[in-house]
């Protein structure tokens, strides 16, 4: 058997998250909120060969379907990833990441003194000023954030 062939189950059902840049597999479960205590099979597979990224991540969860909203959770994090739904072992829709417009009770803003982070009952809206680079905006204090800014492992 090859050296390169990539021994990890097939699933029946579920979603397949492939083209995730290797060594962030982890921070996209945690953003997902996918800890494992469902009791579903999570296989997450790090640092493997990749002809696109030389080497990639891939999670698979089992009996989970990410809808759209949850697609776009991970845009900051994995933006080249892919999303396969699975049903009876078939990848029956696949998916490119998108930036959304906002991040909406996803990410805490970083700022301690913004209203957003106080016993306040708001929720943090994080707005999507440049898709491009990407930039990013609290709603409630204006401050300008980049991606890593957001996302703590």
């Amino acid at each position: 058997m090859s050296e390169e062939k990539l021994l990890v189950r097939r699933i029946k059902e579920g979603t397949v998250i492939d083209h995730i840049e290797a060594g962030k597999a982890l921070t996209v479960l945690k953003v997902l909120n996918i800890d494992g205590s469902s009791g579903d099979i999570i296989t997450v597979a790090m640092n493997v060969p990749s002809q696109k990224l030389k080497k990639k991540d891939i999670i698979k969860v089992e009996k989970k379907f990410l809808s759209p909203a949850e697609t776009d959770k991970i845009s900051l994090i994995a933006p080249q990833a892919t999303i396969n739904i699975i049903r009876d072992y078939a990848v029956v829709e696949k998916r490119d990441i998108k930036l959304p417009d906002s991040f909406i009770g996803i990410f805490k803003c970083p700022n301690p003194t913004c209203i957003s982070n106080s016993d306040e009952p708001i929720t943090s809206i994080i707005l999507v000023i440049d898709k491009d680079k990407p930039l990013l905006r609290c709603k409630y204090c204006s401050r300008i954030l980049t991606p890593d800014e957001l996302i703590k492992p």
